[in-house]
């Protein structure tokens, strides 16, 4: 197996680590296969490792106390899920869900390694850090859509997003399952989508919506 995914982590994480951490992740991980649609993680599961993406897309959601989701952000090839590593290495259950947007790929790393590797290697280091960064950046600036953004602009924002993530400007989707990712109702949803079509900014299908401006 480990021959099998090196050549895989040599690819996309190559220019990121050394060649010894490759080959240490190569050995202990687990090439995870998963299909569009799948739950990857849940929430109140106990953590035993994290993904590493190497092909494909998963959303990440939170819930609130009535059992609402909000999507709060995407992971691709390359990317390796922060709020994940924080409950692993507070030895925390999951606090979110992770969900395939495409069939995905991705490595099954155990938590023991990730601590051994801070303290081991510099560029891991570095990787995790960057990461939080990068995934702090992006809830700034959910909280900032969800504060000085309409919905009208929010939906917008989320279509875009759609089309980056799947590689697609028509997009299968129902008017519940959007409603269900902004944490709003499908009639609102609804609105906003025939509004977004009259300024041509989508066109409106069965369970399908074509974004026209991105």
């Amino acid at each position: 197996m480990k021959h099998h995914i090196q050549p895989l982590l040599e690819e996309r994480y190559g220019f990121l680590f050394e060649a010894a951490l490759i080959e240490e992740i190569a050995e202990v991980s687990t090439l995870m296969e998963v299909k569009a649609g799948e739950t990857i993680m849940d929430y109140g599961q106990n953590i035993k490792g994290m993904p590493l993406m190497l092909s494909g897309a998963m959303k990440v959601l939170r819930q609130d106390k009535e059992g609402d989701e909000l999507v709060i952000y995407y992971l691709e090839s390359g990317d390796v899920c922060t709020m994940t590593l924080t409950c692993c290495l507070g030895q925390k259950q999951s606090e979110i869900k992770a969900v395939a947007e495409r069939d995905s790929t991705y490595l099954f790393v155990p938590i023991i390694k990730m601590k051994e590797w801070i303290k081991k290697y510099d560029s891991w280091m570095a990787f995790v850090f960057e990461s939080y960064d990068s995934r702090f950046n992006e809830l700034l600036e959910a909280i900032d859509n969800l504060a000085f953004n309409d919905l009208n602009k929010r939906l917008h924002k989320y279509l875009k997003d759609k089309v980056l993530i799947t590689k697609s400007t028509l997009l299968e989707l129902s008017h519940q399952e959007i409603a269900y990712d902004m944490h709003t109702s499908r009639v609102v949803v609804s609105r906003l989508l025939k509004s977004l079509e009259k300024e041509d900014v989508v066109k409106l299908g069965r369970n399908k919506i074509e974004v026209l401006q991105f």
